[in-house]
């Protein structure tokens, strides 16, 4: 095992706090992809144009980041959490009530630049209180907050709340909660102090061939997560058959899957006797790898409905799995001061593949098929491999 003492117990307080925090705003951000049929069937959307709203919510995320990672190096990250859940509030709701397509891409640009404060700021939590030795386990446990909001999102957004005959109480709901949580939060999380107000090194990170070959994996794998968790309960509705219900607790299945994902790949990264950021990097390869294939499975003809499942499943083990220890190997590639703008890059990176895939991904369902959409998620994520492995080989044994 590797790097400084300490043990888990020693951070449970604001390990649990900042993980049900990213649980709460998964929630609000991830409402949007999971209620992705229910918006089309509400406002009268083609496949294509639910890409678009999906890329106008991870092009408002992506251009936010680099300033609120800014803001978290400067300021610390309580006060950067604080106002990000009250603004995913008002995001939420914001596309709930959405009246049409213009009023939804609005609402859905504001949500993604309301949720760019969580993988900055939560980052930097778990490298000021939890040593090195428990990072990659800790920074797998804070991004089950992603899956599992994304799950809590799937159950109250698609299941539960159209049984009670409004669709749009979810993200309702949702909204409240988050305020709540804001509240609780300023109340309960001390949080560490912040440091110098600087614009990002982008040339130090340029330079830092490791961080780059990293980013560029992220490019491609984001491509597969932000494509998959957009279209996976539409596909399991048109191309399966299974009901809008079913397709939500898929949804919500993959979403667990995706949390023991990256969970299962920090503790195995954190027994490997290399350094944090070889460790990281070389279970992060074997992972990434086996989503590959998974994703490619989903392109073959005339799957039964439990196959599709399953596999949609495995998908949210790897491919939805994958963030945990990405972030752990990009946190161990950098200096402590300089976590927020690094996770700003490197989420920049996921985003920037999301903002390219999912209307490509959507067009090719309407167009030719499903199966076309998977072939190329699965081959993008392939070069993802690839760059993940440069990271593996170039970094210290």
């Amino acid at each position: 095992m590797r790097g400084e003492g300490g043990g888990l117990g020693e951070v449970l307080r604001p390990l649990g706090l900042v993980t049900g925090w990213q649980v709460v705003a998964s929630t609000c951000f991830y409402a949007l992809f999971a209620g992705t049929a229910l918006l089309r069937t509400e406002l009268h959307l083609s496949r294509f144009l639910v890409g678009v709203v999906v890329t106008a919510g991870t092009l408002g995320y992506t251009v936010a980041l680099f300033p609120v990672g800014a803001a978290v190096d400067g300021v610390g990250e309580k006060a950067v959490m604080v106002g990000g859940l009250v603004a995913l509030a008002v995001g939420v709701a914001g596309v709930g009530l959405a009246a049409g397509f213009p009023s939804l891409l609005v609402a859905a640009a504001f949500l993604g630049a309301a949720y760019a404060t969580a993988m900055p700021a939560t980052n930097r939590a778990i490298v000021t209180s939890v040593p090195g030795s428990l990072r990659g386990r800790a920074m797998g446990i804070k991004q089950v907050g992603v899956t599992g909001g994304s799950g809590v999102a799937a159950v109250l957004v698609v299941s539960a709340a159209p049984s009670v005959g409004a669709w749009n109480l979810g993200f309702l709901v949702a909204g409240g909660v988050a305020l709540a949580v804001a509240a609780a939060f300023a109340v309960g999380y001390r949080g560490a102090p912040g440091g110098e107000w600087r614009l990002p090194d982008l040339d130090g990170l340029r330079q830092n061939r490791p961080y780059v070959a990293l980013a560029g994996g992220g490019f491609f794998l984001g491509a597969a997560l932000f494509t998959t968790v957009g279209y996976a309960t539409l596909y399991l509705t048109d191309a399966v058959g299974v009901s809008v219900a079913v397709a939500g607790l898929g949804f919500a299945a993959m979403q667990v899957s995706g949390s023991l994902g990256r969970v299962a790949a920090g503790w195995l990264a954190d027994r490997r006797a290399a350094s944090e950021a070889r460790a990281n990097a070389t279970v992060l390869l074997g992972q990434a790898a086996l989503g590959v294939l998974l994703l490619a499975a989903l392109a073959l003809p005339d799957l039964p409905r439990p196959v599709a499942l399953a596999l949609v499943v495995g998908v949210g083990a790897t491919i939805l799995g994958f963030t945990g220890l990405y972030y752990a190997c990009m946190t161990a590639l950098v200096p402590a001061d300089e976590v927020g703008a690094a996770t700003a890059g490197g989420q920049t990176a996921l985003n920037a593949g999301a903002l390219l895939a999912p209307p490509a991904f959507g067009w090719l369902a309407d167009s030719m098929s499903y199966r076309a959409g998977w072939l190329l998620l699965a081959a993008g994520a392939a070069v993802g491999v690839g760059f993940v492995a440069l990271v593996a080989r170039r970094t210290t044994p």
